[in-house]
């Protein structure tokens, strides 16, 4: 097995909630993500998948550092960032760099796309000295698909599109190893979301990149993505190879996703059986002790309220050879799925 550039352990990001004006006191924590484990290896995309508030966006900053885990580590090539700062730090974070969801607010509207592509220059310019940026800057945009005649205009001038291979070409200024991907085409038509995800794609080979690509929608993430970890209420529930995670899915809630995608062969959407969830998705600031799907989940039993599930691989599967032999955080997805009448939906 190929070595871990990036190694993910045990990671926690609680944020404090507090009362008072004068006095402030901390009644509580959301815990928006608590105990994520996770490894990269060099030129593999790691899919991350779940719903909106799972905090896959929170782990993406802790990767690139933009917010400090509460507890935890994360490793590059064996080095513990999360205890870095100064130098070190800066040295790291060349390496790791982030294209952001928004296409529209992560480009500043008062810079020009050359000056917003070289701003890493400016952080370090032992990348590309002065005499070189501009002439480089025109090679990511040729790069990206864009014309390397438009580095003196402004983002209002381009389309959602453009504007994402802008940001793009700003996470290869520095040449880095990974990258990490926060929803880079949610905000994007349907057309121009695969043009997106074939140019990630054509990157990664052209640059030797590792991807983490975090999404919501299932059918982009398995076109990308060589292994999937789902995420339900600040932990991964599912990890595995993406032909494991789509064709074998043993976690109920990966169950209930993978029901929702749309499916274009009419005959196999007829066979289909879509899950309906039910009930609220908890606070995350008052999660349900054991496992934290057992409230809309039909599998759930007294065991489930009172002991945690880890993520491993389901008993059953351990010592024989198969295809869903992945880890898996439930205490009976070795069982086979049967759906109760009230979560069923007719085709």
């Amino acid at each position: 097995m190929a070595e871990a550039i990036l190694e993910v352990r045990d990671l926690v990001k609680h944020y404090p909630l507090t009362q008072g004006i004068l006095f402030r006191k901390q009644i509580g924590a959301v815990k928006a993500v608590d105990g994520v484990s996770f490894d990269l290896t060099a030129g593999e995309t790691l899919g991350i998948v779940g719903e909106s508030g799972c905090g896959k966006s929170t782990v993406a900053k802790m990767l690139v550092n933009l917010e400090r885990p509460t507890a935890g580590q994360i490793k590059y090539k064996g080095e513990d960032i999360t205890r870095m700062s100064g130098r070190a730090l800066k040295a790291v974070r060349r390496n790791i760099q982030m294209v952001f969801q928004d296409p529209y607010t992560s480009l500043n509207p008062r810079m020009t796309v050359g000056d917003i592509i070289g701003e890493p220059y400016e952080i370090h310019p032992e990348v590309a000295p002065k005499g070189s940026r501009r002439t480089k800057v025109q090679d990511l945009l040729d790069v990206v698909g864009l014309n390397p005649e438009y580095i003196n205009r402004y983002p209002h001038q381009f389309s959602g599109g453009q504007r994402q291979r802008i940001g793009i070409a700003r996470g290869l200024a520095l040449r880095p190893e990974v990258i990490v991907a926060d929803e880079p085409v949610s905000a994007l038509d349907v057309s121009v979301q695969a043009q997106v995800v074939n140019l990630l794609d054509r990157l990664q080979s052209e640059f030797s990149l590792s991807y983490v690509f975090i999404a919501h929608d299932l059918s982009i993430v398995r076109h990308i993505s060589d292994r999937v970890g789902v995420m339900y209420l600040g932990r991964i529930v599912e990890i595995g190879r993406d032909e494991e995670i789509y064709e074998h899915p043993t976690h109920p809630y990966t169950q209930a996703l993978l029901s929702a995608v749309p499916v274009p062969d009419p005959s196999a959407r007829e066979r289909r059986e879509r899950i309906i969830l039910t009930g609220d998705v908890p606070s995350p600031a008052n999660p349900p002790s054991g496992c934290r799907f057992r409230t809309r989940c039909w599998k759930a039993r007294e065991r489930c309220a009172q002991e945690v599930p880890l993520l491993a691989v389901p008993a059953e599967f351990r010592d024989v050879p198969g295809p869903a032999h992945h880890p898996s955080a439930c205490h009976f997805a070795e069982e086979k799925r049967v759906v109760p009448p009230e979560t069923r939906q007719a085709p």
